[in-house]
């Protein structure tokens, strides 16, 4: 890669890195070319991107920024997993790590806040913002719904009464 070439990935790569929710710096060390597939295919299906770069540029790239701090789990062969949604790559990198030992987890970032691999952990497990968007769309709807059953309830029991009265007169 030549000097242009260079920076200009790491201008793109600061770009990225700094739009994402968060990012997650993983070894991968022993995945096989299938398992790294099946890894980004993960990813891409959780909203986020897998990027293997070499850690100098990386670090270029993170100079400046609010994720500077993650720069110390650059070493050796590392991978970033970032997306916009700051749950989905910590999500996915954790659940692929769970099914296989041989990615390492080694900490990432959200923001300005540095995670190590516990923070990454506890982040993966909150919901997600479409699940977190599902369960307040269904605390808004519930006490419409139940408005409309207190509402309807004294029309019912009148329907009722007359049933009733109507009922008993033919028997």
């Amino acid at each position: 890669m030549e000097r242009a070439e260079k920076r200009e990935f790491v201008a793109e790569m600061k770009d990225t890195l700094s739009g994402a929710g968060s990012i997650v710096v993983a070894q991968y060390t022993g995945l096989t070319v299938a398992e790294m597939t099946e890894f980004r295919a993960s990813m891409r299906a959780a909203g986020g991107t897998v990027k293997v770069a070499k850690n100098r540029l990386v670090k270029l790239a993170l100079e400046g920024s609010e994720a500077e701090s993650m720069s110390e789990y650059l070493t050796g062969p590392t991978l970033l997993a970032y997306a916009e949604d700051p749950v989905a790559a910590p999500k996915a990198a954790s659940d692929f790590a769970k099914k296989n030992e041989k990615l390492v987890v080694l900490g990432g970032a959200m923001g300005a806040t540095a995670l190590d691999p516990n923070g990454v952990k506890a982040l993966a497990s909150l919901p997600s913002l479409d699940e977190l968007r599902g369960k307040l769309i269904g605390m808004i709807t519930t006490p419409a719904q139940r408005i409309a059953m207190v509402t309807k309830a004294p029309a019912g029991q009148v329907a009722r009464v007359i049933g009733a009265y109507s009922s008993k007169e033919a028997a």
